[in-house]
């Protein structure tokens, strides 16, 4: 639901222009595209409560994300992705983050695009690249090299992002500027 509080120092129509439309906001893309920092910042703006896919996974299985796919594999994760994310959607307004993988998967894209508002963060691969190699904790690259795995992996992926509802081309630049973006396409959305 949309506080009508805004905070400070922003614009209170960021809000009202999505009123009409009270499904979540689903923010998707490879990893490294910044769909956490970019999803804060914008649910801050909005007025909307937050939520990080990977963490709720990690909260509701009790371990984190590499160990899930150590002990278990990637079908197994991607699974419980898809019940995090259907629970998630059942919250009604707010911003909820995916994994990179989630929009890939067929029932986890069905039920982001029947039940949210999707947005594909589409940041070119040498900006993956260098974003996912300051910390070492994404199972799918554990030692292999960063630009070839995230280059096949946006070409397997990039039909089902294109499918999203939205498409906002990010950079390097600050996450703000995504931020930005994403408003201005969420305002001119017909009513």
């Amino acid at each position: 639901m949309i506080n009508d509080a805004q905070p400070i120092g922003h614009d209170a129509s960021d809000a009202r222009a999505m009123r009409h439309d009270q499904r979540p906001i689903v923010l998707v893309g490879m990893m490294g595209s910044g769909k956490s920092s970019v999803g804060r910042r914008l649910a801050a703006r909005l007025g909307l409560p937050f939520f990080d896919a990977d963490d709720e996974i990690e909260v509701a299985a009790g371990r984190s994300v590499t160990d899930i796919f150590a002990d278990f594999g990637e079908a197994h994760f991607r699974d419980g992705e898809r019940r995090v994310i259907a629970r998630l959607l059942d919250h009604g307004r707010c911003v909820i983050a995916t994994g990179g993988g989630a929009f890939a998967q067929d029932d986890t894209r069905a039920l982001i695009l029947s039940r949210g508002l999707s947005v594909w963060l589409d940041v070119p691969v040498p900006v993956l690249v260098d974003r996912v190699s300051r910390r070492n904790h994404r199972p799918l690259l554990r030692d292999r090299d960063p630009a070839t795995v995230l280059g096949d992996l946006l070409q397997k992926r990039a039909p089902a992002y294109q499918q999203a509802h939205l498409h906002i081309h990010a950079s390097a630049s600050p996450h703000g500027r995504a931020v930005e973006a994403i408003i201005a396409a969420l305002k001119d959305l017909p009513l």
